[in-house]
């Protein structure tokens, strides 16, 4: 698996999640498959398939989560510098009108809060770029140019 940037906060909420689901949500579904074994035949008990499908997401989960905290890598907030780089917060001007977006790791990305993924279209262009460099960007609608006035 490739590095996972991640910010500390985001760090500490998975980390939380990890331990929520091993502790407490695991030990729940474990109850609920208990109790569900109690009514009878297996084959045609709802309440034992719904327990067994979530303790099969829980699990997946909690892998998921363990895998992504092998390769965390923490994104430290950057001030200013001279090339884009996860962590670093870009104003791009495309047309007449300007954006500001902060190049974060996938499981951190909010294109509408404009934290774009360092592994987006968008982002992947921006990576090594300098102010005043001219980036071009495919995107369904066609190519979309956008200049980098400033780098935070």
């Amino acid at each position: 698996m490739q590095k996972q940037y991640l910010t500390q906060e985001r760090l500490d909420e998975l980390k939380a999640e990890l331990e929520a689901l091993k502790s407490s949500k695991r030990l729940e579904v474990a109850n609920r498959l208990k109790q569900a074994k109690e009514y009878g035949d297996l084959s045609e008990n709802s309440e034992y398939a719904e327990a067994r499908e979530e303790q099969a997401n829980v699990e997946g989960r909690i892998f998921e989560l363990e895998e992504l905290l092998k390769n965390v890598e923490i994104i430290t907030k950057l001030s200013g510098g001279s090339t884009v780089e996860v962590g670093s917060t870009v104003i791009v001007k495309k047309g007449d009108k300007t954006a500001k977006y902060n190049i974060v790791g996938s499981y951190e990305a909010n294109p509408v809060e404009g934290r774009i993924s360092d592994e987006s279209p968008l982002g992947k262009a921006f990576l090594g770029k300098k102010i005043g460099d001219v980036v071009n960007v495919t995107t369904p609608g066609g190519t979309a140019k956008y200049e980098i006035l400033k780098i935070e």
